[in-house]
């Protein structure tokens, strides 16, 4: 069986072949958004949406058909069943390495929209990921800094204005934008840097998550709020191409945003912040006794050759 190749072969064979997934599937992904941006027929280009969001899908389902061949994971997925590909979503996750981002494509692929990020514009120019962000109409912020706007205070408000100009075309097809609240992952050393009040979290970081719902609040009512744990050793993303991540919890909590901070004006207004930092600080908390409850009842499972 593929599962007993050596660790390091196993990631190599993954790593290749997920590039010439990207290698085969890019092109595709090129006509079809060179088509949806040259004919400005709104019916068209809606039906080139729905395309290109499919091929993506076709990738993530090929990537993730790759690590159940080559790899023995034990899934172990909570909270999915009541989830649609119709439905708008902010997802937000507790941040490890980079290994949760494949782990929740495993898990979410067929379940909810195709899942985008917020991206400085200044991504758009990454090799090969950069144009396929922008054919996947991945959403590139325009955020200006407070020095900025203090040379020119005109540009107050300019950055959630051209963000919701951006995200228009997702009015009409169903969006999942993703954003990980701790800003960088989890490691003791951060961990003790910041001073974090929670066990197994670092501090949220409420600002990312404001500016989403104040671009988007019209549209995305309901949070998917996702905590993941790896009850073995090995949690790196080499370490799940070389299968060395044998077991994998994801535990999906849905909450409904409350009204009152869907559109808000999260730089202006202080009480809004206020309260929304609070709200935000309530679901960590309860995020990191979650952790901490899965860490417990979770049975290891055997890695290779144990």
């Amino acid at each position: 069986m593929l599962d007993s190749l050596p660790a390091p072969l196993k990631g190599t064979l993954a790593a290749l072949l997920i590039l010439l997934n990207t290698l085969v599937l890019l092109p595709v992904l090129l006509i079809v958004a060179l088509v949806k941006l040259a004919i400005p027929a709104d019916p068209l280009r809606r039906v080139c949406t729905r395309i290109l969001n499919w091929i993506a899908r076709i990738w993530i389902g090929f990537n993730n058909l790759l690590m159940d061949l080559l790899h023995k994971v034990r899934w172990d997925v909570r909270g999915v069943d009541n989830l649609s590909r119709e439905h708008w979503y902010f997802v937000t996750c507790n941040h490890q390495s980079w290994a949760d981002i494949p782990a929740i494509q495993y898990v979410m692929n067929s379940r909810i929209p195709l899942l985008k990020f917020f991206l400085k514009k200044e991504l758009i120019w990454v090799p090969l990921l950069g144009v396929a962000w922008w054919a996947l109409d991945f959403p590139f912020m325009h955020r200006h800094t407070k020095e900025q706007i203090a040379k020119r205070p005109e540009l107050k408000g300019k950055d959630i204005e051209a963000t919701k100009a951006a995200c228009e075309k997702f009015r009409y097809t169903p969006v999942t934008i993703f954003n990980f609240m701790e800003g960088t992952r989890f490691t003791d050393e951060k961990h003790r840097r910041q001073k974090s009040p929670y066990t197994h979290l670092l501090k949220p970081r409420a600002g990312g998550t404001a500016f989403v719902l104040g671009a988007m609040g019209d549209m995305i009512h309901t949070m998917l709020d996702i905590t993941i744990v790896y009850p073995g050793h090995h949690t790196g993303f080499w370490d799940y191409l070389c299968g060395r991540v044998r077991h994998i919890i994801v535990d999906v909590q849905v909450r409904e945003i409350p009204a009152r901070f869907l559109g808000m004006d999260y730089e202006n207004n202080r009480d809004i912040r206020t309260d929304f930092q609070r709200w935000i600080g309530e679901i960590w908390a309860e995020k990191d006794q979650r952790i901490g409850e899965l860490k417990a009842t979770a049975v290891l499972t055997p890695e290779p050759g144990q």
